[in-house]
């Protein structure tokens, strides 16, 4: 059977009768959906040349501009999509006509996939479908979405934010409640740094102290703990070199870490509800839920820097009570087919009448909606933006797919009617789904917003650009109200230009109201204009290095805290909303960032020759020589230290300019001042990337000249510090060992705990090697801590073991990495010793190309080892059963010996590592069996 794609008129069909025509002509491997893929690709370019009917009918096709197979990052919206006028919108919601919703509801990892997929699709009660019209049915074919999707996915491990910990606290004497928590503060502060955290105590009869919190995992100067045994050992390290220490005895632990605010929150909320009393590392007291929220959005939420993968969104499409089941499924089936052309993704209907879930639980809500989980990498490579005018956009394709449907439904903007903005969801959470869910807000400014959202509180926005946009809008009303005829739509008219009207005018008398209270408020007024300042230096980020956009971001992040410093009491829920706003501009330059750095990978794998010959970026250029002369960790180092003098010195410069008042000149030269004395210290201390800095940068090099001075011999005390190192670490080994090896010590790993006893030993060889080398460390030597390991890239078979897990795949030589870095931070305080007292440390990580082995003399050496014995080849038949036993039982006898190999270290506690011959061996019985098929063959050929 031949079909004809131009006898169908939406896209959604064509797509749909591509699919069925594969199907029903037995392709369905690979090739056949390779081939559906073309045929959909020509039908696009069709539907650009006007020929085929495109999506939407009468809307005509898609331009050549369209999404789908494009260059990365050119996404334009299709040419289906013709913008309405304001006037015809405006008119058609008076008459009636109900607003277009579509929400970005959240971004997921590739891990998260089948946590969505499983509360989309009711735990598979319900029918989901996917962008080829397959219905998927059962949590087994929903599984199966997953693996399919895996390779659009980047897979990236989400940060680890915060951490719950526990310290155990003996020989502590105090009468006094004040003087215990003024301890248990002195030792967490001892191990954590500037950590944030809270904690609640708890008295045991035996005198020792129980302490469970949580901590915030990244520090102010960007160091992040992993939440793990790694991390006590650093933390533990840190507290034993303290003064701290000889007071009382602390034993730390950590029993989980998670990501983001929404953990925290609900972590801290817990351990409210659990003790009577808790504090912050400040000593404030967290009296109940709400003061919880504050701390965490308010003051640990800018601490966090938090990451998340981005894989995949979430989109919820929802409308009226009322509205028409099938015609809406239509409609959201037509715009994901529109915006998403390329992607995939799934979807299904959330309906009163078919929802298997209780309104008690959250089902059953009284108005039709459809969630649809979305890849945001197309097979294409193509990633998908989300901006304010994208999503826009998208409601402006669902409000006109809608219309194709019989559906009367407008694309609206909220400052047309004079609605409050939107709250998000960290900003609330639910306290009842009853009917319509309810919420209470995190914070106070969050609870505002959501009390203004849901009373219908009329807001007007602020800035020039919107003020403009609601006077063409107040216009608009006018000439709605002057042409219509019927008395309803006219009073509806009226009275939304009157909302904007008066809104309009209480806007420009806190315009007023404000210049007045800047007048007196200079620090105010200038921090403000820097923080304009700095976010509007972000517009001009285009294709930008990561080193420059964390030095924006940190940018930014100052300018607020100086702003907040300098706010009146008033102002606080205007600077709330101020800074969300900023953060999320930054997070949208991260995420271009990202863009841009994946699109220069897919570059560099597909070997752009044009894109080579292109000039290098010289910044660039220099961050990479630096990072392979000093090592990536002293470079970061020394250039935090470089910023934060940069920004000092832009601050003066400005002052000189008359940009910002000359009040604060003094306070700019004190942090300068501050700031090149830390610089100096480091460059001492043996950051070689600042020594390097210094002979460009005259101002620094006298600040390293003048402490150099002042610092009195540091050879005379060395071999004493040596020693002292030397006794901490045999102090680490001694314990160690006691995990390893004393079963009677509470601390013993059991041996089944095969990947803890890795780390353990890994941990102990790593100790030792320093040791060695402290031992015959001469004068002028460097303690050579670095590791080079070999890159052999993408493991499928641990990938696939890793998929089936439900982990995300990390490579080989990431977990290398990662390992030597938790090595090198636990030791962190007694190498800072070393480098004061004049030792050059070299802690870095390199990575090695793997050596191209010749297989066939590889597998010719393998037989020689395993049967030296064996004759040469003889072409004699007699010889071939023979031969094909002695290559049989070679494999077998090298199996047996790898597998033992691989127990006996297992039982050690090593971890197995993927050399030359493991990662050979399935390739060497590929080629063993393709030799004996081939001898099966000859001699067929001679029997014949």
């Amino acid at each position: 059977m031949e079909i004809f794609f131009g006898a169908f008129t939406g896209e959604w069909e064509q797509r749909r009768a591509a699919l069925l025509h594969e199907m029903t002509s037995g392709g369905r491997g690979a090739a056949a959906e390779e081939e559906m893929r073309k045929r959909l690709k020509q039908l696009s370019q069709l539907g650009a040349a006007g020929g085929g009917g495109g999506a939407g009918g009468a809307s005509g096709g898609r331009g050549p501009a369209s999404k789908g197979r494009g260059a990365p990052l050119a996404r334009v919206a299709p040419a289906t999509v013709v913008a309405r006028p304001m006037e015809a919108r405006l008119a058609a919601v008076a008459k009636g006509s109900q607003p277009a919703v579509v929400k970005m509801a959240s971004y997921g990892g590739g891990a998260r996939v089948g946590a969505m997929l499983n509360y989309v699709s009711r735990s598979g009660e319900l029918k989901v479908e996917d962008e080829n019209g397959r219905i998927l049915e059962g949590r087994e074919e929903l599984a199966r979405v997953r693996g399919d999707w895996d390779h659009l996915f980047q897979n990236r491990a989400e940060s680890r934010d915060i951490g719950s910990f526990s310290v155990e606290i003996t020989g502590s004497m105090l009468a006094s409640d004040d003087a215990l928590h003024e301890l248990v503060r002195s030792t967490l502060s001892s191990g954590f740094g500037d950590r944030r955290y809270a904690y609640a105590v708890e008295k045991r009869e035996d005198g020792s102290v129980s302490v469970q919190g949580l901590l915030v995992l990244r520090s102010g100067q960007g160091e992040r703990l992993t939440g793990d045994a790694k991390a006590v050992g650093i933390i533990q390290g840190r507290y034993e070199a303290s003064a701290v220490a000889s007071e009382a005895g602390a034993t730390f632990s950590f029993q989980g870490y998670g990501n983001g605010v929404e953990f925290g929150a609900i972590r801290l909320r817990g351990l409210v509800d659990q003790f009577q009393e808790v504090r912050d590392d400040r000593g404030r007291t967290i009296s109940d839920e709400q003061a919880a929220g504050d701390l965490i959005q308010k003051e640990w939420r800018g601490e966090m820097h938090s990451r998340k993968s981005r894989d995949v969104m979430h989109v919820i499409m929802s409308a009226r009570a009322g509205t028409d089941v099938a015609a809406f499924e239509g409609a959201a089936r037509d715009f994901l087919a529109h915006q998403f052309a390329g992607h995939r993704y799934v979807f299904a209907l959330h309906d009163p009448t078919s929802d298997p879930k209780e309104a008690e639980e959250g089902g059953k809500r009284p108005h039709v909606h459809a969630h649809a989980i979305i890849t945001m990498k197309s097979d294409a490579g193509d990633r998908l933006e989300t901006t304010p005018a994208v999503f826009r956009e998208w409601r402006s394709v669902m409000a006109e797919k809608a219309r194709e449907h019989g559906i009367e439904m407008e694309m609206t903007d909220r400052r047309e009617f004079a609605n409050p903005p939107a709250f998000t969801r960290t900003q609330v959470r639910p306290v009842s789904r009853n009917g319509r869910t309810e919420h209470v807000g995190t914070s106070e400014p969050a609870q505002a917003r959501y009390d203004a959202k849901r009373s219908g509180r009329r807001t007007i926005a602020k800035s020039d650009r919107s003020r403009q946009y609601i006077i063409k809008a107040q216009e608009s009303w006018q000439k709605v109200a002057i042409a219509s005829g019927d008395r309803q739509t006219v009073a509806y008219a009226i009275q939304h230009r009157e909302y904007l009207e008066a809104g309009l005018s209480a806007a420009m008398k806190d315009a007023s109201a404000n210049v007045i209270h800047a007048d007196f408020g200079s620090n105010f007024r200038a921090n403000l204009i820097t923080l304009q300042e700095m976010v509007l230096e972000g517009q001009e980020l285009r294709e930008t290095s990561r080193a420059e956009f964390e030095a924006y971001e940190k940018k930014v992040e100052t300018a607020l805290f100086k702003l907040e410093r300098t706010l009146a009491p008033d102002d606080r829920t205007d600077f709330d909303e101020v800074a969300g706003l900023a953060r999320d501009f930054v997070n949208q330059k991260r995420e271009l960032v990202e863009l841009y750095e994946q699109r220069r990978e897919a570059s560099a794998e597909q070997g752009d020759q044009d894109a080579s010959k292109e000039p290098r970026d010289p910044v660039n250029d220099a961050w990479d020589a630096a990072v392979v002369k000093h090592g990536e960790a002293v470079v970061e180092a020394g250039n935090e230290a470089m910023l934060d003098v940069d920004h000092y010195r832009e601050g003066l410069d400005r002052i000189e300019a008359g940009e910002f008042s000359a009040e604060g000149k003094e306070a700019m030269q004190a942090g300068l001042d501050q700031a090149m004395e830390r610089a100096a210290q480091m460059a001492i201390e043996g950051n070689s990337y600042l020594r390097e800095v210094a002979k460009q940068d005259h101002e620094l090099q006298r600040a390293i000249d003048q402490a150099d001075n002042n610092v009195p011999s540091r050879n005379d005390d060395r071999e004493e510090v040596i020693k002292g190192v030397q006794a901490v670490i045999v102090e680490r080994i001694d314990r160690l060992d006691e995990r390893l090896n004393n079963q009677d010590s509470p601390n013993f790993i059991p041996e089944d705990s095969n990947a803890i006893r890795g780390e353990a030993s890994a941990e102990r060889q790593f100790l030792s090697d320093m040791i060695a080398q402290l031992d015959r460390l001469g004068a002028g030597e460097i303690l050579d801590l670095s590791r080079t390991d070999v890159d052999y890239g993408y493991d499928d078979e641990d990938a696939y073991s890793a998929r089936m897990s439900g982990l995300e795949y990390e490579p080989e030589i990431e977990r290398d990495r990662r390992e030597h870095e938790g090595h090198v931070e636990s030791v962190a305080p007694q190498l800072e010793q070393l480098k004061a007292h004049g030792v050059t440390v070299d802690t870095s990580f390199r990575v090695a190309e793997p050596t191209r082995i010749d297989e066939a003399s590889y597998l010719a050496e393998m037989h020689k080892e395993f049967d030296p014995d064996a004759e040469p080849d003889r072409q004699d038949d007699a010889r071939e059963p023979h031969e094909l036993a002695s290559t049989v039982d070679a494999t077998n006898r090298l199996q047996d010996r790898l597998n033992k190999e691989r127990e006996a270290d297992q039982r050690s506690g090593d971890t197995t590592r993927t050399d030359p011959a493991q990662q050979h061996v399935p390739r060497l019985e590929e080629l063993e069996r393709e030799q004996m098929e081939q001898r099966e063959r000859d001699r067929d050929d001679r029997d014949r």
